[in-house]
């Protein structure tokens, strides 16, 4: 075999799985059609769950260094902003980003591990065999006749709406065609709004206006009248210019675009996310109208939850089945997510009745109970995998490990995030019980640490806590209060239970 993965796409997902993968030791290479980089930036936000994770591999001030944050945002642009500065993490905001950047970081990241990426080939058929997969690919640009003939154990697919891999697996992509439109310009403005920002929706549509960089402001429209032209027409500067005076009175000296583009709501979810030795991950998997700006960040959560999985297949500490919990897990996450953008999309719409329904919306949200479980639900702070049925219950299983302040006996101050650094299992024990120290202070598998640490504060929910077992996507796996009886016998049976 030539690797034991190999990723198809290099966009921000497909990037983040390679290095995930990486991290493990797993032979990887990415396949990407394009030469280069887009300079486009489809994607402008990280959300606080992307963040936490990012920050658990010690990359987090590399994006805060090159992006802004912001303590608010929006739910199918209404007024009442969503605020995520009440919710219960160490990154309790978004931060605005270009995904332009956010790829370079992730591609840095992953060279840096030894991820190896084939630019400008296109792959155009893949055979499954009973051993690996055989991946045929050509020069993209079409300039020379060059076919590459790789083979991997695994191949994930990351490649887009249009997946060739999963076109080629013969896995279904059932949902809904687009209904309507929406413009996206990233152009210069003479005449920006104050502070750059601007946001209003009314009977005439909708505008929202932010700077992606000193010179360029990304303008998304939504009006009667663009909201049913198809997807394929292509936008116009003057398109835009008359947009914006209907609904400003200004065109605020719109001027040299960088990008036009027209975009739909299209929802569609692979039927399974698994297919033998292929699988899927990001718009591969899934579409739908870019609302709330969750859809890269869903994505990067998927590449964290295949990741470890798939190195743990690989490097045989775990059995082939646990692949399948990857899409166990995931489809009903991003079944939700779908409805999410789908009610978002429901909302832009400008008859009496709807806008009715949006000041409806924006007196709901003024209560802080459903903003924080709407602002939650966006950031993915509230996504809670099924525990194991056949270990210890406690309310922790399956919950995102939250991030707080542990002593280690050496007398260090450490985050709990920096535990998770290598992309390890952390069997983390808390209660200072001399049984469980001595029977696994020692432990010798290659995927697991063990640390004993005290924390001055606990978490919500912690309290009584004994031990934890931590996966390397930043959620727990279970959790054991100091009321357990048999401790050290019942980690050993939750460790095998897991994996």
């Amino acid at each position: 075999m030539d690797y034991e993965v190999i990723v198809v796409g290099g966009g921000p997902v497909g990037m983040w799985l390679a290095a995930e993968l990486a991290l493990a030791r797993v032979s990887v290479c990415v396949i990407e059609r394009l030469e280069e980089p887009i300079r486009q930036s489809r994607a402008l936000t990280l959300h606080p769950r992307m963040l936490e994770m990012f920050d658990m591999r010690g990359l987090k001030e590399r994006f805060m260094k090159r992006g802004r944050p912001i303590r608010t945002g929006h739910f199918s642009m209404l007024n009442t902003r969503l605020d995520f500065s009440v919710l219960d993490s160490s990154s309790n905001y978004t931060l605005f980003i270009p995904q332009v950047i956010t790829e370079q970081v992730i591609e840095e990241h992953a060279l840096k591990l030894g991820v190896v990426v084939h630019r400008g080939m296109e792959v155009v058929s893949m055979r499954e065999q009973e051993q690996g997969v055989e991946v045929v690919s050509v020069c993209a640009s079409g300039a020379q006749a060059n076919v590459s003939v790789m083979t991997a154990a695994y191949v994930v697919g990351a490649d887009g709406a249009g997946s060739i891999v999963r076109k080629q697996a013969g896995i279904a992509f059932p949902g809904t065609d687009t209904t309507l439109t929406a413009v996206l310009a990233d152009v210069e403005l003479a005449n920006p709004p104050e502070n750059g920002v601007h946001s209003e929706y009314s009977e005439r549509g909708g505008v929202m206006i932010a700077p992606v960089s000193p010179d360029i402001y990304r303008v998304i429209l939504t009006t009667p009248r663009l909201i049913n032209v198809p997807k394929d027409v292509p936008v116009t500067l003057e398109e835009v210019r008359t947009e914006l005076r209907d609904l400003l009175g200004t065109d605020l000296g719109v001027t040299n675009p960088r990008w036009l583009s027209r975009f739909g709501n299209a929802t569609r979810q692979a039927q399974t996310y698994r297919k033998g030795r292929i699988l899927l991950a990001g718009d591969a998997a899934h579409i739908h109208f870019p609302a709330g700006g969750q859809g890269m960040n869903v994505g990067l959560q998927e590449a964290a939850n295949l990741g470890w999985k798939l190195a743990g297949v690989i490097r045989g500490w775990a059995p082939d089945t646990l692949l399948n919990s990857y899409h166990d897990e995931r489809y009903p996450v991003n079944t939700q997510f779908l409805r999410n953008t789908e009610v978002q999309t429901r909302l832009l719409d400008f008859t009496p009745a709807v806008l009715a329904h949006r000041q409806l919306h924006e007196e709901w949200f003024r209560h802080p109970e459903i903003n924080r479980s709407m602002a939650e639900q966006i950031s993915a702070l509230d996504v809670c995998y099924p525990a194991a049925g056949n270990i210890p219950q406690h309310p922790l299983n399956g919950k995102r490990f939250a991030d707080f302040e542990l002593q280690l006996p050496d007398g260090v101050t450490s985050y709990a995030y920096d535990l998770l650094h290598e992309g390890r299992f952390v069997l983390l024990h808390l209660a200072q019980d001399p049984k469980v120290s001595n029977e696994f202070r020692h432990i010798s598998l290659s995927h697991i640490s063990y640390v004993e640490a005290v924390a001055e504060e606990l978490p919500v929910g912690w309290r009584g806590v004994h031990t934890v077992f931590i996966r390397p996507d930043g959620y727990i796996a279970w959790a054991i209060s100091v009321e357990q009886t048999d401790i050290a016998s019942v980690i050993k049976d939750g460790i095998v239970t897991l994996i």
